[in-house]
């Protein structure tokens, strides 16, 4: 899965078993990490169980970068990839290896605490585990746990909570020095939440997107949904519908991108408020695979294609590219370029989201109480004795 972002003022892209970062500002050394070279750990089978993640406790993984993080801060990164190694690096000065530490489970989602103190790791197991920081060597300590698979993992800006997402269409906002302790869910989606963002500057708003093709906008103490906005009711056809894989924020919080797997057009809204206004469609020329917002505000959409980075600026209330001769852009494409000729076109492009999908028109709950009401009719007919149970006890006698 390929994935974009920034740590600092370096521009971080994973694809395959490499994380790539490249200096947005200054004429540098690519840094690369390539998880096929990493530290080879001994697995921890006391935490395996066989078919929790897909695979038994000899299992060995792909070295696929899973997912990876960077710290408020832009001074650390972090990364985690299908061998289920956790990867911790510092870039305050150059780029420093820190530490390798094993996972229970193969992670879906890292999130660093604002103090900078713990790094989150959401799994596909439904655990949240905690890691400090400050004592790179240590241990994981489970942190939470939930009944589904996690897909997307959120921080309160004062780390008081920390919100999780899962495939059975649940929010869940807990307090993280006390996890039992539960604030509020958000609930109102109908498919899987596959993304969740704090805004910055907006530390009581959440945004939450999901494979029911809506972006939600909630009060997420009081668990209050303010608003959703379906993304199908724009789509020109029916053929394939909107599911959101990534949303990302400008830092002044003032707009919002939405990326639909599959799909080659980005939304924008403004986030005026507590209101999420409908901003502009952005049509691509390529299939967009991730993208991101950088600290000056232009946006950044990794696209499949020879030339895979697009930048775009706002410039009089619409999103326009920016020049393709920009010395900056071409810069990063150049550096990418090595990286990216060597990724197999189905990792770059697989749409991994489809087959968490329920399958359509089922209606689980509607199943259970079908099910429930022909057992309490059975047990009924038991203690009434129906004539065809009396001319059943006579045979036997």
């Amino acid at each position: 899965m390929a994935a974009v972002g920034f740590c600092g003022e370096w521009f971080v892209f994973s694809g395959g078993t490499k994380l790539v970062a490249v200096h947005s500002k200054h004429d540098r050394e690519p840094f690369v990490f390539d998880c096929r070279a990493a530290e080879k750990l001994p697995r921890n089978t006391k935490d395996d169980n066989s078919g929790s993640d897909g695979g038994g406790p000899d299992e060995a993984g792909s070295d696929s970068v899973l997912a990876f993080a960077a710290s408020p801060s832009g001074k650390l990164l972090a990364l985690t990839d299908d061998s289920k190694r956790l990867v911790l690096l510092n870039c305050e000065s150059s780029w420093r290896h820190v530490s390798t530490r094993c996972v229970a489970r193969r992670c879906t989602s890292l999130h660093f605490s604002h103090s900078e103190e713990q790094l989150l790791a959401a799994d596909k197991s439904g655990d949240v585990y905690s890691f400090s920081v400050r004592r790179p060597q240590e241990e994981g300590r489970l942190t939470m746990g939930h009944l589904s698979m996690l897909l997307a993992l959120a921080l309160s800006p004062d780390d008081r909570f920390v919100i999780t997402s899962d495939r059975d269409e649940k929010i869940r906002v807990s307090h993280l020095r006390a996890p039992h302790d539960i604030q509020s869910f958000c609930l109102g989606h109908r498919q899987f939440v596959s993304a969740l963002l704090v805004p910055a500057g907006r530390p009581h708003l959440l945004l939450s997107g999901s494979g029911d093709g809506t972006v939600k906008l909630w009060d997420y103490k009081s668990g209050c949904r303010l608003q959703s906005c379906d993304l199908n009711e724009q789509q020109e056809s029916d053929d394939q519908k909107a599911t959101v894989c990534r949303i990302s924020c400008s830092p002044d919080s003032r707009h919002v991108a939405v990326l639909c797997e599959g799909l080659s057009t980005l939304r924008f809204f403004s986030l005026q408020q507590e209101a999420l206004v409908p901003h502009s469609t952005l049509p691509l020329p390529n299939c967009p695979l991730d993208m991101t917002f950088d600290p000056e505000g232009r946006l950044w959409v990794l696209v499949d294609s020879s030339a895979p980075l697009k930048m775009y600026t706002l410039t009089e209330e619409s999103w326009q590219q920016c020049d393709t001769e920009s010395p900056e852009l071409n810069r990063l494409i150049e550096a990418l370029k090595p990286h990216w000729e060597t990724l197999d076109g189905c990792s770059r492009g697989s749409q991994r989201l489809q087959q968490l999908h329920k399958a359509s028109g089922f209606d689980n709950v509607g199943v259970y109480l079908q099910r429930k009401q022909q057992r309490l009719d059975e047990q009924q007919q038991k203690r009434s004795g129906t004539p065809q149970s009396r001319r059943k006890k006579a045979k036997m006698c």
